[in-house]
């Protein structure tokens, strides 16, 4: 899981250290398919004896991550999954990667991508904002638009997604395939190491006769408070995982489905209630404790939100189910809209936003508050940029198709960093490259169904 953004030295020491697991990895020292079974993790699914069994307990459990994995070797393991044993486990998570190439950088002048900053040395090192726009980008991705993923050489992930669009990402740079996956089957548990596995086909989530409860609830912040489905730390996601920390009486390890509410106790600690009303009080919150990554929420309203610590005040878990099937996510459709420019120029047609974003289903990421959105596309209806905001304070006025306005700061997708629009007029292959700013205002054609 791609948990933040390093500083310069931690990303010294991690490109060292993705170079040398790589190519360890790939001379098979990385983990090797192994078949455990782990005794007092996740219940194991087990086919149900009637077809009418099979069908009552897949509309139960349809929002668990479920496909075939067929492993270098040519053995296939088909059943519910979870990568890396521990972290995502359903069609709404995401999945994280950075892009192999560009393809739309070609379609821009250099000179278009000037951002007005210049890097300096400093004991032979290159320092500072370069002279370039960066057009690297993470790759996120819900888990619900992926059809299958496949390793056609040792340093590429290719994902294809249901729209048909394929992505080769970098097997070596912060991508969730390195982490391995776990899939249960035929009542056993089967970890795979990413060197391993060759294919990963989704299919619709069936014969799941027992699974975990899926995190659910409210999150408190110190504005607002978004409901949905919870990825704590942005990884534990299930009732059996838990909630390990320190109080005064040493280690605490917790299942979360024993937790009714965890709430800010102080600026470093947390207050544990569990379901039979007791609070466990003190839990010290250091680099690796609770919650110093953040907490996601599967807002319907939003997509998803990812609140850190320094936003977060509580969380109340209730019962949600296990969220969308496979078959609830819609293959992606091309962005389209009107972009009009601060001249008063108004250009119409298929987008490609932030020469990044081209699908519905991909996500608008900006901050408010504290609180990070991911939007996907799809639901987002307009963007209105501040007139001449020379401060860097003002805000962008997202309306989203169901009405509601967000008024998100000038960071992430919506910042100065923005590579500027693609926009392809009337269908034509020949797209014009618009900087961001130029751009006023932009209004996306609506996407009808699920997002």
């Amino acid at each position: 899981m791609r948990r933040g953004v390093p500083n310069l030295f931690e990303l010294a020491a991690m490109a060292a250290g993705l170079v040398v697991l790589a190519v360890l990895g790939r001379l098979g020292y990385a983990l090797a398919t192994e078949t455990v079974t782990h005794p007092g993790a996740e219940p194991d699914p087990i086919a149900a004896t009637t077809p009418a069994d099979q069908e009552a307990l897949a509309k139960a459990n349809p929002g668990f991550l479920y496909g075939r994995v067929t492993t270098d070797d040519g053995v296939a393991y088909e059943g519910r999954l979870r990568w890396g044993g521990g972290e995502e486990a359903f069609w709404g998570d995401y999945f994280s990667g950075s892009k192999s190439s560009n393809p739309w950088a070609a379609s821009v002048p250099p000179e278009a991508l000037a951002s007005g900053r210049h890097p300096f040395r400093i004991f032979g090192f290159e320092l500072g904002d370069s002279a370039t726009i960066d057009l690297r980008r993470p790759f996120l991705v819900r888990l619900g638009d992926i059809a299958r993923i496949d390793a056609p050489s040792p340093m590429v992930v290719r994902l294809t997604l249901k729209s048909g669009t394929v992505y080769d990402t970098n097997y070596s740079e912060a991508s969730d395939f390195a982490d391995g996956i776990r899939v249960w089957t035929d009542g056993k548990t089967v970890d795979l190491g990413p060197t391993k596995i060759q294919t990963i086909e989704f299919l619709p989530t069936a014969r799941l006769a027992s699974a975990p409860s899926r995190l659910y609830g409210t999150v408190e912040t110190r504005g607002r408070a978004f409901t949905g489905f919870l990825q704590w730390n942005r990884e534990k996601s299930v009732g059996s995982d838990t909630l390990d920390g320190r109080t005064a009486d040493g280690k605490v390890s917790l299942r979360f489905d024993a937790i009714r509410a965890v709430a800010r106790e102080s600026s470093d600690q947390l207050r544990v209630t569990l379901r039979d009303n007791r609070d466990v009080v003190g839990f010290d919150r250091d680099k690796s404790g609770p919650l110093t990554f953040g907490m996601y929420v599967e807002d319907s309203r939003y997509g998803r939100v990812l609140v850190p610590w320094s936003a977060f005040e509580r969380v109340e878990f209730s019962a949600g189910g296990s969220g969308p099937a496979y078959s609830d996510y819609p293959p992606g459709r091309p962005l389209a809209g009107t972009v009009t420019l601060r001249s008063g120029e108004r250009l119409a047609g298929r987008l490609v936003y932030d020469l990044d974003e081209s699908e519905t289903t991909d996500s608008l990421d900006a901050p408010r508050d504290g609180v990070d959105y991911l939007l996907p596309f799809g639901l987002v209806a307009s963007i209105a940029l501040p007139e001449n905001d020379k401060s860097g304070t003002g805000r962008a006025k997202v309306t989203l198709q169901s009405g509601e306005v967000l008024n998100l700061e000038l960071a992430g997708d919506l910042g100065p960093r923005n590579a500027g629009l693609l926009v392809f007029p009337g269908g034509t292959e020949r797209p014009r490259h618009v900087r961001w700013a130029d751009v006023q205002r932009i209004e996306f054609d609506a996407t009808p169904g699920r997002l």
